[in-house]
C-alpha cells in the first residue's frame, strides 16, 4: 500500500505567499485567512491520507462488477463516499441555496488536488457530480435546480455526462442518439453512449445522466445537439424515487487504468428525459460541464505525478544501489542510497519542480474562475478560457511523464505490481485522453483560442510577465535566475505565435502541425511564471521550505524551461516534413 503525505505546507505557501489570497479583491476570499484554510486543508488531507488513499490499491485490484445490471463497486468505496458526502466536500464549493457551503472554487480546486492524488478513481464519482451540478446550474430552468441539485450536492444523487457513441468521439456532429418530443414535455431518448464514467455504481441512490441527443427535425450537425436529464430513476413529485428508467449498463469496459471507477456503455431503450435549457442548443449547456472537467482533468495529471513522485522519493532514500562517484555516503551499509546518484536525483528534481509549479499553475487558474464567477470579471474568464487546453494538455502530458520517471527509479522493482507504482503510470495515461484527447486541446489552443476576441487574452497574459518582470527588475537576487530566462520563454512564446499569425492563413497545416509543441511551449511558460512568483515570495522568507523553494525554482528555470527553443524550433520548421509522406507510404 503506498502512503500519501498531503502537501499542506505547500498549499499554504502558493495560497498565502504566492497568491495572497486574503489580499486579492474577490468576495469571500477576505476570509480565507491561514487559520481557516489550514483548518480544512489538513482536514481534507486526513481523507485523503487515511481514507481513500488506503483504497487505492483496493480499487486497483478489484475494479468493478457489473451483476444483474448494478455495478459493484470496489470494497470500502461506499462506505469512504459516504464519508466524503456526509462531510459536505462535494458541495464544498457549490451555492448555500441548494445545500452547498459556498467556499471559493479555489479552495475546492486544493482539497482536489489531494483526493485525486490519493485515489483518482474513487475521487471521479464526486467530481463527476460537481461538474453535473455546475452544467445544471448554469442552463437549467429553476424548477430543475430545486428538483436536481440539492441532492446532488449532499451526495445522495450522482452525476454523469454522456458524450461518446461508438463512431464518434470528439466529432459530436455525427450523434445519432434520438430525443423523441412528449406530449407531457419531456422527451423518449434512444441510442447508446460509451465510456461513460461512473455510469453505474452502488453508491447513491440514484445517478442522473445528462446526455447529448438530436430531436428529430433539427439542424444538422453540432448545431442540433440538445442536453437532456435522465435519471437512473424517476422522481416523484414529492422528491421519492419511482420507476427504473428505461436505461442500462450494458457493460464495463476493462481499462489499462483507473480500475475502481466503473468506465460504462449505456444503453437508452426510451428513456424518459428532461431538455436542459433551450432545444438544438446543448452543446454549448455541457460545455459548461466540459470545461470544468478539462481543468479538473489538469489536476488528475498533476495528482498522478504528485502521488508517484511521493514513492519514488521514499524509495530511493531507502534502496541501497552502487557508491555516489564523490566517496562513500552510507560507510556503515554496503551501498550508498539510490538518491546520492546523480542521474537519480536529475529525475527527482524533474518531478518536483513540475509538481510544485503545476500545483501552482492550477490553484492560480482556479483563481481566475473566482475572478469571474464572484466579480463578473470579464478579463478572468478570457485568460483561464485561454488557458484551459494548457491546464489540461500540458499537466496531463507531463503529469504522465513523472509517474513514468517515477516508475524509472524503481528500476525492474517499478515494472512489477509488487510495489505499486505501476499503478500511478496507468491511471495517469487515461488524463491525456478523455475529456478531449491532448491533441484535440493543442488544436483548440492554436485554432479557436490565440485569436479568440482578436486575441486580446494572450495579449494579456503577456502583459502579466512583461508587468511582473519590470515590476521586479530590480531584485537582483530574483533576475538573474528566475526573471531572465522568464523572459527569454516569454519571448520564445511570442516568437511562435507570431509564425502562427503570419504563415497561419495561407497554410492551415503549417500551424496545426505546431499545435502540440506550442502547447508545451506555453505550458512551460506558465510554469515558468509560476516559479518566477514562487521565487520571489521564497526569497522573502529564510525557512527550509524556503529554502527548498529557491533551489527547486532554480532547476525548473536551468534546466526545464530551456524547452521552449527546442519548440520554438519545431514550430518554425513548419508542416513539410510532418505532411511529407503520401498517406500509402505508412
Amino acid at each position: 500500500m503506498a502512503a500519501y503525505t498531503p502537501p499542506l505546507r505547500d498549499l499554504d505557501f502558493i495560497l498565502h505567499e504566492v497568491l495572497n489570497v486574503q489580499q486579492t479583491p474577490v468576495p469571500g476570499y477576505d476570509e480565507l485567512d491561514r487559520e481557516f484554510t489550514g483548518a480544512i486543508l489538513e482536514e481534507a488531507g486526513k481523507i485523503a491520507r487515511d481514507v481513500l488513499a488506503p483504497l487505492n490499491r483496493v480499487g486497483d485490484t478489484q475494479g468493478c462488477h457489473l451483476e444483474d445490471g448494478t455495478v459493484r463497486t470496489p470494497e470500502g468505496f461506499k462506505a469512504a463516499y459516504d464519508l466524503v458526502a456526509d462531510g459536505g466536500w462535494i458541495g464544498l464549493d457549490l451555492d448555500p441555496d441548494y445545500g452547498g457551503q459556498g467556499m471559493p472554487h479555489l479552495l475546492n480546486t486544493a482539497v482536489g488536488t489531494m483526493h485525486a492524488a490519493a485515489n483518482m478513481a474513487l475521487n471521479m464519482y464526486w467530481g463527476l457530480s460537481h461538474g453535473a451540478y455546475n452544467a445544471i446550474a448554469a442552463a437549467g430552468s429553476d424548477e430543475q435546480k430545486a428538483k436536481w441539485l440539492p441532492k446532488i450536492v449532499t451526495g445522495e444523487w450522482s452525476g454523469t455526462m454522456n458524450l461518446t457513441e461508438p463512431h464518434c468521439g470528439t466529432d459530436l456532429g455525427l450523434l445519432r442518439t434520438r430525443a423523441e418530443p412528449q406530449a407531457d414535455g419531456s422527451y423518449r431518448i434512444t441510442g447508446q453512449k460509451i465510456f461513460i464514467s461512473a455510469g453505474e455504481h452502488d453508491l447513491t441512490d440514484n445517478i442522473i445522466h445528462l446526455v447529448l441527443a438530436k430531436i428529430p427535425g433539427g439542424p444538422e450537425g453540432v448545431k442540433g445537439i440538445s442536453l437532456f436529464i435522465v435519471p437512473k430513476f424517476l422522481v416523484n413529485d414529492d422528491g421519492s424515487l419511482g420507476d427504473r428508467n428505461a436505461l442500462s449498463c450494458g457493460k464495463i469496459e476493462e481499462k489499462m487504468g483507473i480500475h475502481g471507477n466503473s468506465t460504462c456503455v449505456m444503453n437508452y431503450d426510451g428513456a424518459t428525459g428532461y431538455l436542459v435549457g433551450t432545444a438544438h442548443k446543448g452543446l454549448r449547456a455541457m460545455f459548461v460541464m466540459m470545461n470544468e472537467a478539462r481543468l479538473a482533468v489538469g489536476v488528475q495529471g498533476l495528482a498522478q505525478a504528485d502521488a508517484a513522485s511521493q514513492m519514488a522519493v521514499d524509495y530511493a532514500r531507502d534502496r541501497l544501489q552502487g557508491r555516489a562517484v564523490t566517496g562513500t555516503e552510507n560507510p556503515s551499509g554496503p551501498a550508498d542510497p539510490l538518491i546520492v546518484h546523480p542521474d537519480v536525483r536529475r529525475m527527482l528534481m524533474d518531478q518536483k519542480s513540475f509538481v510544485e509549479g503545476g500545483r501552482a499553475f492550477v490553484l492560480w487558474a482556479a483563481s481566475l474562475l473566482d475572478a469571474h464567477a464572484r466579480n463578473d470579471d470579464a478579463a478572468a474568464d478570457g485568460l483561464v478560457s485561454l488557458l484551459t487546453p494548457v491546464v489540461k494538455g500540458f499537466l496531463t502530458d507531463k503529469g504522465f511523464e513523472s509517474a513514468v520517471q517515477a516508475q524509472q527509479v524503481f528500476g525492474g522493482h517499478g515494472y512489477i505490481e509488487e510495489t505499486g507504482i505501476s499503478q500511478f503510470v496507468r491511471d495517469a495515461r487515461i488524463a491525456m485522453i478523455y475529456e478531449g484527447a491532448n491533441g484535440i486541446q493543442a488544436l483548440d489552443l492554436v485554432g479557436r483560442k490565440l485569436a479568440q476576441d482578436g486575441g486580446k487574452h494572450v495579449m494579456a497574459f503577456f502583459d502579466l510577465i512583461r508587468n511582473f518582470i519590470r515590476e521586479n527588475g530590480d531584485n537582483a537576487d530574483l533576475k538573474a535566475d528566475f526573471l531572465d530566462p522568464l523572459k527569454s520563454a516569454s519571448k520564445d512564446l511570442q516568437a511562435a505565435a507570431m509564425y502562427f499569425m503570419q504563415n497561419g492563413m495561407k497554410n492551415p497545416n503549417a500551424a496545426l502541425a505546431g499545435s502540440t509543441d506550442f502547447l508545451h511551449l506555453f505550458g512551460h511558460v506558465c510554469l515558468g511564471y509560476m516559479w518566477a512568483q514562487m521565487g520571489k515570495a521564497a526569497l522573502a522568507g529564510s525557512d527550509d521550505l524556503h529554502k527548498t523553494k529557491l533551489a527547486t525554482g532554480r532547476y525548473y528555470m536551468a534546466r526545464q524551461l530551456p524547452a521552449t527553443r527546442m519548440h520554438l524550433a519545431r514550430i518554425e520548421s513548419g508542416a513539410e516534413c510532418v505532411m511529407a509522406l503520401p498517406v500509402e507510404a505508412f
